[in-house]
């Protein structure tokens, strides 16, 4: 589903001003060459794994991205085991993808400057998502990778405040939280 305009979050009436809320994304520090965002705003921020996540949701989910370029070189020798620990890191987020910038047309061409085979590429991209349980995905430009990033932001933030709603109908708040502060506040 492509959103020109991304609407706001769901929320019950007692999450008050929550219900106007869109996520921010958080571009790692030390990104690079970060992505520019159109449709959600973004800041920086130090993330423990990842280059994007989002505020608030910095431990359930994460996107690393790399360039094709990026990806060949962590084919092989000690960038091979420091993006390998990095992939392993991501396993314990709740929404992880590898986001390549960049077409598997673009590796099996060979169209890089690496002397490493597309064969072996594309072996480490299946050992990737088998080994790591990480979705790799694949953007032709680097707006589109923002969209992407924005979009699944975006339906992430929407589930969580879906289950938050959930909760609560559970547990009966049908008034603000501060008000039931209040109202404790004067029984005291």
């Amino acid at each position: 589903m492509l959103l020109n305009h991304m609407p706001t979050l769901p929320a019950l009436r007692c999450l008050g001003s929550l219900a106007d809320v869109q996520p921010c994304i958080v571009v790692d520090s030390r990104e690079q060459a970060p992505l520019v965002f159109t449709r959600l705003q973004s800041r920086p921020g130090t993330l423990t794994t990842g280059d994007y996540s989002f505020a608030g949701a910095e431990e359930l989910f994460a996107i690393e991205r790399k360039s094709i370029a990026d990806l060949v070189a962590c084919c092989t020798g000690d960038n091979r085991d420091r993006f390998f620990r990095e992939l392993h890191r991501l396993r314990g987020y709740r929404f992880k993808r590898l986001l390549i910038v960049g077409t598997v047309g673009e590796i099996e061409r060979g169209g890089y400057r690496s002397q490493v085979k597309p064969n072996a590429v594309l072996a480490t991209i299946a050992a990737i998502e088998v080994r790591f349980d990480v979705a790799v995905v694949f953007a032709p430009s680097p707006e589109e990778a923002a969209r992407r990033i924005e979009e699944w932001a975006f339906w992430f933030a929407r589930e969580l405040v879906e289950t938050c709603n959930t909760l609560a109908r559970g547990n009966g708040l049908t008034r603000p939280p501060s008000a039931s502060i209040e109202a404790r506040a004067t029984l005291a």
